[in-house]
């Protein structure tokens, strides 16, 4: 059997945790069983290489950037397999390059583009657990790069995958996937099992556990997850296609905080505006998601959306830069500003649920910016400030409680 185990930052944050992990994998490995573990940087040790780059240069260029932070992962690796080897395990530490991971050039938010793995196989087949860095590939260029925060998610689904793996585990510091964040909500009840279309939209839409290009990956792979706990043996929350359970209503509430809200103001009332605005920041590789354009009136609209506030300073640089082709009349933008969504496969074939979350809103007297739905779910845009007490109120109208 080969399983891919890949662990967070907080998993190996300092070195008990470190030989808590190596445990854990040893057992595995002395069961019989392939071992491909995967790695994130120690604790915060990302933050901590991005602050120094910042003090060094407020605006370092992505590629060195990207050059930088691939070292927190590869010390992981590498003192992970130091830790194996004073359990007398035999492991061996690759990174992305090791390894061949290409991607496409993207730098700091780069996409897989194919795993090769012959090396892989080659290690495993000498009976060594394989230790590789997670959240990053190597480029046309030969250059590092990295696949986003929460990338280490996608290298373990895509080795998974390329590996035809008999199982892939996800271990984070909590043990599973919850009906909201616990560290808001605290009666939240974690579920036995999630589709990958509620998981893929609450890993989009702010609920940390997955990264939301892993979990659509394991979708078009056909592969099963199971989020679980370094910490603690507990049963995990698995991911998969179909679940057994009763569907529910809306299976989890998400908020996210990374929002920047913008809106051009006095765009002409012309065909082909919207096109054009969205061109220029899909070309600067900004992700847009709601989007709400105001009725014309006197040959003018305005176009407000949403982008993740890290992308903040790019965009409004861009359009700036724009200005001219585009004619808008002002920019503002709004950074005090979150998302809450509730998601689930229960609403395809349930009229209502919408107002039943703008009621629990209502209730707590919180205005709503803008609104956008799909099947499975229902987002709104709110002030930061009232992130918890909507989350608790959507969670508490929906029956989520354990």
């Amino acid at each position: 059997m080969l399983v891919v185990k890949k662990f967070g930052g907080t998993s190996v944050a300092n070195k008990e945790r470190i030989m808590n992990v190596a445990r854990r994998c040893a057992k595995d490995y002395q069961e019989g069983n392939d071992v491909v573990m995967v790695l994130s940087a120690m604790g915060k040790q990302t933050d901590v290489l991005i602050d120094m780059a910042k003090d060094i240069n407020p605006t370092p260029s992505k590629r060195e950037l990207d050059m930088l932070l691939t070292t927190g992962e590869q010390t992981s690796v590498a003192l992970m397999a130091m830790a194996m080897a004073t359990l007398h395990i035999p492991a061996i530490s690759l990174n992305a390059f090791q390894v061949a991971m290409h991607t496409t050039s993207v730098y700091s938010n780069a996409r897989l583009k194919r795993i090769d793995t012959d090396r892989i196989r080659h290690e495993l087949d000498q009976r060594k657990i394989v230790i590789i860095t997670g959240f990053q590939g190597v480029n046309k260029y030969d250059d590092y790069t990295t696949l986003g925060r929460g990338g280490s998610d996608t290298t373990a689904v895509a080795l998974a995958a390329a590996l035809h793996a008999d199982s892939c585990e996800i271990y984070t510091d909590v043990d599973g996937v919850y009906t909201a964040d616990p560290r808001i909500v605290k009666n939240a009840r974690k579920m036995k099992e999630i589709t990958y279309d509620e998981m893929l939209d609450l890993a989009t839409l702010g609920a940390g556990v997955l990264h939301n290009r892993s979990v659509e990956m394991a979708k078009k792979y056909g592969v099963q997850l199971v989020v679980r706990s370094s910490m603690t043996e507990a049963e995990g929350t698995i991911v998969k296609e179909d679940t057994k359970v009763e569907r529910m209503l809306v299976s989890g509430v998400a908020a996210d905080k990374n929002v920047t809200r913008i809106s051009l103001i006095g765009l002409k009332d012309v065909p082909g505006i919207a096109f054009k605005v969205f061109d220029v920041l899909a070309k600067a590789n900004i992700n847009v998601d709601m989007i709400l354009q105001s009725i014309g009136r006197h040959n003018t609209k305005d176009i407000t959306f949403t982008i993740a506030e890290d992308a903040r300073d790019e965009a409004i640089k861009v359009l700036e830069d724009k200005k001219g082709s585009l004619a808008f009349e002002e920019m503002s933008e709004n950074s005090n500003v979150a998302k809450i969504s509730i998601v689930g496969a229960g609403m395809m074939s349930n009229p209502g649920v919408a107002s039943k979350m703008f009621e629990a809103l209502y209730n707590c007297d919180i205005n709503i910016n803008m609104i956008s739905t799909s099947e499975i779910r229902v987002t709104v845009l709110i002030d930061e400030k009232e992130v918890e007490k909507a989350v608790n109120a959507v969670h508490e109208m929906f029956g989520l409680e354990d």
